[in-house]
C-alpha cells in the first residue's frame, strides 16, 4: 500500500481476525464529493450528487480491493439482520448483515452511529451491524450474534468509529430504554446540564456483548464528533456524508492474492 493511497487513512480493526477475514472503516479521505459531503461520502440518501456518490463507490471498490460490490442495506435503525449470499442485491431493509460465502461484502453506513464487526475464530462467517442508540437498545447486536450461529466464546467483535461519550447528549428516555433492559447500563450514562445525559455507546455495546458471553471485544474510542477532518458526524454537522464499515471473507486459495 502506497502512502498516498487513501486506504492508509482508513481504519483497520485492531483485532486478531483470521487471515480470510478482511474489514475496514472508511474515513473522509479520498473521494470526489464536495461542500457538506466533502471527501469519500458513500451515502446515496443524504443529498449529495448521485454521480459523485457512485464515483466514490467505484473508488471504494478499487482502493479497498473489494472482491465484489458491497450489498448496501436500507438502514432503518431497527434490528433486522440480512443473510447475504452471492445472489443478494442492494436495498434489503435491515440494519445488519451476515454471510458465510466467500467474496460477499457486508456493509453498513454511519456518521455517528456505532458500526460493529463480527467474525468467528475459524474465519468461516462474518457480520456487521449498524448500532445507533435505537438499534442498540432494541437488540441489533443480539440479533446479529444469533444470526452468526457461533458459540459466543468463538466470536470476535470490533467497535468502529462512533460519537464519543463526551459528545453524545441524550434525554432521559434514552437512558430509561437501556436501564429497562439492564440496570447495569447506568454506568454508561453521566449527568449533563438540563436534566440530560451523556451516553457512552461503546460501553453500552460492550455490556450487551458481554451479556451474550462475547468477551473478545476490540476497538472503541474513535469519536466521529470530535474529529471533523477525518470523520463525518451527523450530530455535529447535520447535512453530511456517511462512512462505510465493510467485512468479507477473502479467497486465500492462491497465495499471491493474500
Amino acid at each position: 500500500m502506497k502512502p498516498s493511497d487513501p486506504m492508509c487513512q482508513w481504519v483497520l480493526p485492531n483485532w486478531p481476525g483470521p487471515l480470510r477475514v478482511r474489514a475496514f472503516t472508511t474515513t473522509r479521505a479520498g473521494g470526489v464529493s464536495e461542500q457538506a459531503w466533502a471527501g469519500m461520502n458513500l451515502g446515496a440518501h443524504v443529498g449529495d450528487d448521485p454521480l459523485k456518490v457512485q464515483e466514490n463507490r467505484q473508488l471504494l471498490k478499487q482502493w479497498g480491493r473489494l472482491p465484489n460490490e458491497p450489498v448496501w442495506l436500507q438502514q432503518v435503525h431497527g434490528t433486522a439482520v440480512a443473510r447475504l449470499d452471492c445472489k443478494s442485491r442492494p436495498g434489503i431493509c435491515a440494519d445488519a448483515a451476515v454471510t458465510t460465502e466467500t467474496g460477499v461484502v457486508c456493509a453498513v453506513l454511519t456518521a455517528d452511529c456505532l458500526p460493529v464487526l463480527f467474525c468467528d475464530r475459524a474465519g468461516s462467517r462474518v457480520a456487521v451491524a449498524h448500532a445507533g442508540w435505537r438499534g442498540l437498545a432494541g437488540g441489533v447486536l443480539e440479533a446479529t450474534a444469533a444470526a452468526l450461529e457461533t458459540p459466543p466464546q468463538d466470536v470476535l467483535a470490533w467497535l468502529g468509529p462512533a460519537i464519543g461519550p463526551r459528545a453524545f447528549e441524550v434525554g432521559g428516555e434514552v437512558r430509561e430504554a437501556f436501564l429497562g433492559h439492564s440496570p447495569d447500563a447506568a454506568c454508561a450514562f453521566r449527568p449533563s446540564p438540563g436534566g440530560r445525559w451523556l451516553a457512552d455507546l461503546y460501553a453500552l455495546a460492550r455490556l450487551r456483548l458481554t451479556a451474550l458471553g462475547i468477551d473478545a471485544v476490540y476497538g472503541g474510542g474513535l469519536c466521529t464528533h470530535s474529529d471533523p477532518a477525518r470523520f463525518f458526524s451527523y450530530r455535529r454537522d447535520g447535512a453530511t456524508g456517511r462512512m462505510a464499515t465493510l467485512i468479507w471473507l477473502h479467497d486465500i486459495s492462491n497465495e499471491h492474492e493474500v
